[in-house]
C-alpha cells in the first residue's frame, strides 16, 4: 500500500522535478486547493456561528476574518508561486493548458482583491458615515453593492472551480505520486459534504440579517436575498424580534 501510495499517478513516466516547479506546486496547492475552498465555505456556511445569540447578537466576524485572510494568504502565496516559475528564466508566453488556465485564475484573483477594496462603504450604526447618518453601500444595498455581491460571488465560485481544475492538470503534467491525490481529494470530498450538511441545515444565512438583523424596514430587508439558496433567519423564527444593531449598542 506504501509503494502504491508514493508511485506516480502515472507509471510510464518519471516525477522528476526541480527546486522551483516543486516549490511553485505545493504554494498553488496550499492557496487554491487548500486556503481557498476553506475562505470561501466560512463566508457561506459561518456568518452566525453556533452559541450566537441571533438577533440580540448581530455581525459576528468570525466569517469575515476567516474569508478575507485566508484570502489574502491565497493571493500573496500565488504571486510568490508565479515568482518561482518566471524566476526560471522561461518564456512566460509559452502556453500550455495548465499555464493558460494559471494566468487567468491569478486574473480572476486581481479582480476578486479590487473588487474587495471599491467595494464601497458599510454603513449602518457601527459604520456611519461622516455626516453621522446610517446611509453606506452595503447598509443601504445600493447599485454598487449589489453589483459588487453578484460580480464577488459568481467570480469567486468560478476562480475557485478553475483552480481546483488548474492544480489537478498540474499534478498531472508533473506525474504527482499518488498519495498527494488522495490527500488533496479528500480534503476536497470533506469540504463538500461539510458544506451539504450545512446547507441542508440552513447555515448559508443572508448576509445583510447576519450583520443587521431582521427588521423588515431596513433596506437590504426589502430586497430579494443575495446568493444561491441562502436563507434568512427570520423566515425561520417567524418574525423573532426586529432587533438591530441600533438597539444592541
Amino acid at each position: 500500500m506504501l509503494d502504491w501510495l508514493l508511485s506516480s499517478i502515472d507509471p510510464s513516466r518519471g516525477h522528476e522535478v526541480g527546486f522551483a516547479i516543486s516549490w511553485h506546486a505545493r504554494l498553488m496547492t496550499l492557496a487554491w486547493g487548500v486556503l481557498v475552498p476553506a475562505a470561501i465555505f466560512a463566508a457561506r456556511y459561518m456568518k452566525i456561528v453556533p452559541g450566537q445569540d441571533w438577533p440580540r447578537e448581530l455581525d459576528n466576524k468570525t466569517w469575515w476574518h476567516f474569508h478575507w485572510m485566508g484570502q489574502a494568504l491565497a493571493y500573496a502565496i500565488s504571486l510568490i508561486g508565479l515568482g518561482l516559475v518566471l524566476g526560471r528564466g522561461e518564456n512566460p508566453f509559452q502556453l500550455n493548458l495548465h499555464t493558460v488556465l494559471g494566468y487567468v485564475v491569478l486574473a480572476f484573483g486581481t479582480c476578486q482583491v479590487l473588487l474587495g477594496i471599491f467595494r464601497g462603504s458599510k454603513g449602518g450604526p457601527t459604520a456611519r458615515a461622516t455626516d453621522g447618518s446610517l446611509h453606506g453601500d452595503h447598509y443601504d444595498m445600493t447599485p454598487k453593492r449589489l453589483m459588487f455581491e453578484r460580480v464577488h460571488r459568481s467570480l469567486g465560485y468560478l476562480a475557485l472551480l478553475l483552480g481546483m481544475i488548474t492544480i489537478l492538470v498540474g499534478m498531472w503534467n508533473a506525474n504527482a505520486p499518488r498519495w498527494m491525490w488522495v490527500v488533496l481529494v479528500n480534503y476536497w470530498m470533506f469540504l463538500v459534504v461539510a458544506s451539504v450538511i450545512a446547507q441542508i441545515r440552513g447555515n448559508a444565512v443572508d448576509t445583510y440579517q447576519a450583520i443587521w438583523g431582521p427588521d423588515p424596514s431596513l433596506p437590504g430587508n426589502k430586497l430579494p436575498k443575495m446568493g444561491w439558496r441562502t436563507v434568512r433567519p427570520s423566515e425561520k423564527t417567524n418574525g423573532q424580534s426586529g432587533q438591530t444593531l441600533e438597539g444592541a449598542e
